[in-house]
């Protein structure tokens, strides 16, 4: 009886070991090559009530809290009302950058809530700024 639990203790530690050298090859590799990776100080601002016409702007704090540098290269909103300036270089490990994000309100009234959807290099390929505001 001992030999077989001696024999069954070795298999077990080997079944270990070949799954360590098959898996850490694989994904192992994900873990320790982060790349880029956003992380925006306040994701969303909210403008306090404003009147008809005027041009409202906040600035996004982005950080590249990666290992690799941060792309933003392009963005999308559903209106020419809203504007963002992204940044002309990439965004280096540890580095902030300011995203400029202009409201027009000229013919807008009520609850306005507008989404910038930024394209980025992450794993997740897109991040969200996002900008709400009453107007009278």
């Amino acid at each position: 009886m001992p030999i077989n639990l001696i024999n069954f203790t070795l298999f077990l530690f080997a079944m270990r070991f070949i799954l360590v050298i098959l898996f850490v090859p694989l994904f192992g590799q994900s873990f320790l090559a982060q790349g880029a990776k956003i992380s925006i100080q306040e994701p969303v601002h909210k403008f306090p009530k404003t009147k008809e016409g005027t041009l409202l702007e906040h600035t996004f704090v982005v950080k590249n809290t990666g290992t690799t540098p941060l792309i933003i290269s392009d963005y999308k909103v559903a209106c020419d009302c809203t504007k963002a300036f992204l940044p002309q270089k990439p965004i280096a490990p540890g580095e902030t950058f300011g995203i400029k994000v202009t409201f027009d309100t000229k013919g807008k009234y009520y609850f306005q809530d507008r989404i910038i959807y930024l394209t980025t290099n992450t794993k997740s390929k897109q991040a969200k700024l996002r900008i709400k505001v009453n107007v009278e």
